[in-house]
């Protein structure tokens, strides 16, 4: 009895092997004219579906390395009252400092819907303000061939511009400078600043 029963466990582990056994292809070929035999193998690559956007300070670029990294720079103006409503005047700051920031959007579902969000005119809390159209956004090239171009900035607005996918993948990066025109005299005051005031935009980046 023990040995009839030791016999069939293993054979019915022998039975549970098979499928993976025979989980490869082979054919074998045997005669005096000629011969052929095939076999197959199957690949599969999964790659997700992602979107990438970059303003200012951050890990990636356009062409890899992508990371959530929260740190949102500050760009600033301070002229001298001697420059006060005497022209267009370069920020401070930014990743590339001189009020240039680095700028990215990498995806591959589509074209993608880049948008810039102000919940009001920059203010200085004692109800004086100076608009977000008096900020300008400049790009130019930084390493891709399609010069990533920056939504404008509205008072309490949402602006927004569309990135042509090319083959379902956008790859788009530029150099961002803000600049201020300097145009007209306000009242003595900061405007804006780090999220209070008005100060702060929202750049979303969406793919379908």
């Amino acid at each position: 009895m023990r040995t009839s029963l030791v016999s069939r466990c293993l054979l019915a582990g022998t039975v549970l092997l098979l499928p993976l056994a025979a989980s490869g292809e082979s054919n074998f070929q045997t005669g005096t004219t000629a011969l052929t035999a095939t076999a197959h193998v199957d690949f599969q690559i999964s790659i997700p579906k992602f979107l990438f956007l970059r303003v200012g300070s951050g890990t990636g670029t356009a062409s890899g390395g992508y990371a959530t990294l929260a740190t949102i720079d500050e760009i600033t103006w301070a002229p001298t009252a001697a420059q006060v409503g005497t022209g267009v005047l370069a920020g401070s700051g930014g990743d590339l400092t001189g009020g240039i920031e680095t700028a990215v959007v990498v995806a591959n579902n589509g074209n993608v819907t880049l948008s810039s969000t102000t919940t009001g005119a920059l203010s200085d809390g004692a109800g004086d303000t100076i608009s977000f159209t008096k900020i300008t956004t400049t790009a130019t090239h930084n390493t891709t061939a399609t010069t990533l171009a920056p939504p404008a900035l509205a008072d309490g607005a949402t602006t927004t511009t569309t990135l042509t996918a090319v083959g379902k993948v956008v790859q788009q990066d530029a150099k961002w400078a803000y600049t201020y025109s300097n145009n007209t005299t306000p009242p003595a005051g900061t405007y804006g600043g780090v999220n209070v005031n008005a100060g702060r935009v929202t750049y979303t980046a969406s793919v379908p």
